[in-house]
């Protein structure tokens, strides 16, 4: 077993030579440091904001420095920005001149302890319920009693829309502009704070979904949009998904956007005290890790939230392997305890373990395929550990015992399993 302290996972946003060799987003961990290079950036740092402390791993001249400050939980860019000024003042450098690769569990945090926004779901007509039926497999196989954690948006603020396709694009029911009007009334009444719309078989025939995003872009809220996040088949995930990132987008697009505005402000500070005019006019790069082990820009990441929420434990089991093997060990079981949450991976002499598929805080989270996550297994608060690496198994078919949802089935191009 290898123990994962803060500075391990850190450290993995600091790689300077050639990536691990796994396939998938780990090649995109370096990605960083050729836009490094031609932007001539002097410093490279890694942050990991953790629940008590915030942790800084930073590389200039040659040298690894580390240091830790006390984290703020009101707004954890706080904490950031003091760190970030420290490692400006200790090396002379202007903020301009310095990259950010930031591992965060501020998503993965909301999700786990229901901190998100108030959502609502959009899904075509019959299938409000998919997010709650979920799969015919049971949290606990032998549990008779066990129950579901519940749905992140509730029943109230599912709303269905007549608009059928099936997965040959043939248009069974256009979505018409009078029920288009109607649901946008409907959702300014319901007072929410981020909107997911998943319609079925978006994926081959994005246009209703587009049509309907057009129409809510008025609201001035965050949309999710299922053809963007997920275009893949198998609706419930889809659904689960791309409601997870509306959940967490208002949270994580308030956060990088102070922390963005705040290394803006600090470099055009720094560069003024430095008094070189070129440096005015270029900011701080900031980068957040993402599930797959790769690196996303603050700007993707506030969009697609759903991406990070991994984000802290990715770094923690790409800074085991790379400490792994350099003391030579092929076959690791990374452990990453935290305040929140406790994190395992098992790795082998092949590298770390991808998937596309998850479940967070009881709530599946799939990927597309080009984006594939590392394996790493977070029990709930107060759960015993799993056996990393292992996915919790998914039935072949949907259960249909609703019966809003059974009216849909009447020769109407049925569910896509």
């Amino acid at each position: 077993m290898f123990l994962v302290n803060d500075f391990a996972s850190v450290y993995s946003w600091l790689l300077l030579s050639e990536p691990p060799a796994v396939a998938g987003g780990l090649a995109s961990v370096t990605s960083t440091v050729t836009t490094a290079k031609k932007k001539n950036y002097s410093v490279r740092v890694g942050v990991d904001t953790g629940g008590t402390f915030t942790d800084f791993v930073y590389q200039a001249g040659g040298d690894l420095l580390i240091f830790k400050v006390g984290s703020t939980p009101d707004d954890p860019s706080r904490a950031i920005s003091d760190g970030l000024r420290r490692v400006a003042d200790e090396t002379g450098i202007a903020l301009s001149l310095i990259e950010v690769v930031h591992g965060t569990t501020v998503g993965t945090n909301a999700l786990l302890q229901r901190r998100g926004a108030r959502t609502a779901l959009v899904t075509t007509a019959g299938f409000e319920d998919v997010i709650e039926i979920g799969r015919q497999a049971r949290p606990e196989l032998y549990n008779l009693n066990a129950v579901k954690p519940p749905p992140l948006v509730p029943g109230e603020l599912r709303f269905g829309v007549n608009a059928r396709v099936t997965a040959a694009r043939e248009i069974l029911d256009p979505l018409r502009d009078s029920e288009v009007e109607e649901l946008v009334e409907k959702l300014l009444r319901a007072n929410c704070e981020s909107i997911a719309v998943s319609l079925l078989f978006s994926f081959v025939y994005p246009q209703h979904e587009r049509k309907i995003a057009k129409a809510l872009a008025k609201l001035g809220v965050p949309l999710s949009i299922s053809s963007q996040i997920l275009p893949e088949y198998r609706e419930y995930e889809r659904t689960s998904t791309v409601t997870v990132n509306a959940y967490l987008q208002p949270l994580m697009g308030r956060y990088l956007r102070r922390l963005t505005r705040t290394a803006a402000i600090e470099s055009k500070r720094s560069s003024k005290k430095i008094g070189n005019s070129k440096l005015k006019t270029q900011n701080s790069v900031l980068r957040v890790m993402q599930s797959s082990g790769g690196s996303i820009s603050a700007k993707a990441a506030a969009n697609e939230p759903v991406r990070t929420i991994l984000s802290g434990p990715a770094g923690g089991v790409v800074g085991a392997m790379r400490a792994a093997r350099a003391a030579g060990l092929a076959n690791i079981i990374t452990f990453d305890m935290g305040g929140t949450s406790t994190d395992v991976a098992l790795c082998d002499r092949e590298g770390m373990r991808l998937t596309n598929e998850s479940i967070i805080a009881g709530v599946p989270v799939d990927r597309a395929r080009r984006r594939r996550r590392l394996t790493s297994r977070r029990p709930r608060i107060g759960g015993s550990l799993s056996w990393p690496g292992v996915l919790w198994p998914l039935a072949a078919a949907n259960s249909y015992g609703c019966a809003r949802r059974a009216r849909s089935f009447s020769g109407r191009g049925f569910a896509e399993w």
